[in-house]
């Protein structure tokens, strides 16, 4: 039950500077090259293992005695979401822009906190054997919270306001603080290891070195927390390493960069109102993106995370070129829908394999560094990208835009295909 609203709780903001805020943007009349480059908001999730380390083995000052490491920053990170939603509900889009985005950047690094902080309360909190369920209930939560921050925020703005939209999401924040003080902080710390690792790195600074106590304890720190989950990871798979990140860092690529321009897309090109758009886009796409993510989790049991990984990845660049045809045809509800379904169960099938994979992939002793990592990378190089998306559709439009999202995805596929063929998916498969 707590990982079901604290999955609501980390969903909740994302929308919020994203797709939902892209949606404000154009019904208040932004420019589309505007619009591309507030989806750089989203790159601050995309370089949270930046202070991963610091939130793993960092305490707050006074609030980490009322309520320990991980709830303490998790309230922290939540203050910073609401506080910066209801900043944004009450800045004119048009005549302020900059502040907008100086507010939604405290809105995107203090949910991508909170984020780090989840994942950790999440793998401390239990033993492995209840992890899958807990992971399970969590995204759960998570979907129905971009249900809300993306239909309720477009409803809420249809029949009242803008304002009024955002200052009701920064009110269900309240959510996860009452979860925060409600549950339990975890009694054991999974991190143990590398609290060894520092000690024995400290020792060693301090015998070899001759530094004095404070700096080699630092060098220990720094070693365990900053340098270790990355060694760890390159000695683990020395020269494919590299092409394990490329292709963690171009998987999502596609999907990303096109979702940069979904809603503008929809409201001033296509000419769908906006509770049309919240009817078939976030509604129905929702229990679509749910069925995506159960069949996925069915074919990778069945079939192997190989396969379904790969099917993912030209599903997801294939459905984008549905987007041209949809372009190029008169605005019409149920030709919307069938394409919304094919990218949203392709995109819900891609996902599962692709958090599957990379669930094996972490070391016990590094989890939530290294997995910060790679949700870091899952991320950065669709909303880079995607920030330049509006310039794009100004100078050639919306066609040119989704095919060249399409052939985003291109690496992506080459990648897999090269590491299955350096036997990286069976050594996956015989852990080790």
């Amino acid at each position: 039950m707590a990982m079901l609203f604290l999955g609501f709780s980390a969903g909740l903001p994302f929308l919020l500077v994203f797709s939902t805020l892209n949606a404000r943007l154009a019904d208040v009349g932004v420019d589309t090259a505007t619009i591309g480059f507030f989806s750089w908001l989203g790159i601050t999730y995309s370089i949270k293992v930046i202070w991963a380390p610091v939130i793993d083995r960092v305490s707050l000052p006074l609030l980490d005695r009322w309520l320990g490491k991980r709830r303490s920053w998790m309230l922290l990170a939540q203050a910073g979401i609401a506080t910066g939603l209801m900043l944004m509900a009450g800045t004119d889009a048009v005549a302020h822009p900059e502040q907008l985005a100086l507010f939604g950047l405290l809105v995107a690094f203090s949910s991508a906190t909170q984020d780090i902080s989840i994942d950790a309360y999440r793998i401390e909190i239990a033993e492995q054997r209840w992890q899958a369920a807990m992971a399970a209930t969590y995204i759960f939560g998570y979907r129905v919270a971009l249900l809300v921050a993306g239909a309720g925020a477009l409803y809420l703005a249809e029949f009242w306001s803008w304002q009024v939209s955002y200052q009701a999401m920064a009110a269900l924040v309240g959510v996860g603080v009452l979860t925060v003080l409600l549950v339990r902080e975890p009694a054991v710390n999974h991190f143990a290891a590398a609290a060894d690792i520092a000690h024995r790195i400290e020792q060693e600074a301090a015998s070899r070195s001759h530094l004095s106590p404070r700096i080699a304890r630092l060098v220990g720190w720094f070693y365990a927390a900053v340098a270790g989950p990355f060694l760890d990871f390159f000695r683990r798979y020395r020269r494919l390493a590299v092409a394990i990140l490329a292709l963690v860092a171009f998987y999502r690529v596609a999907d990303i960069a096109m979702g940069v321009m979904a809603n503008p897309f929809y409201l001033n090109f296509m000419g769908f109102s906006k509770t049309e758009v919240a009817d078939v886009t976030k509604v129905f796409g929702f229990f679509m993106t749910i069925a995506g993510s159960f069949i996925g989790g069915l074919l990778v049991a069945r079939l192997g995370v190989q396969r379904i990984l790969l099917a993912g990845a030209i599903m997801t660049a294939g459905t984008n070129l549905l987007f041209v045809v949809l372009a190029q045809h008169p605005p019409n509800l149920a030709t919307l829908a069938l394409v919304v379904s094919a990218d949203n169960l392709s995109g819900g099938i891609a996902n599962v394999a692709l958090i599957a994979w990379l669930s094996g992939m972490t070391s016990a002793s590094f989890t939530a560094t290294q997995y910060a990592l790679f949700s870091s990378l899952m991320t950065l190089p669709g909303k880079f990208l995607g920030g330049f998306s509006g310039i794009v559709v100004a100078d050639s439009g919306y066609g040119t835009f989704f095919t060249v999202s399409a052939v985003m995805g291109l690496p992506a596929i080459v990648l897999i295909l090269y590491l299955a063929r350096a036997g990286l998916f069976r050594e996956y498969r015989e852990g080790r």
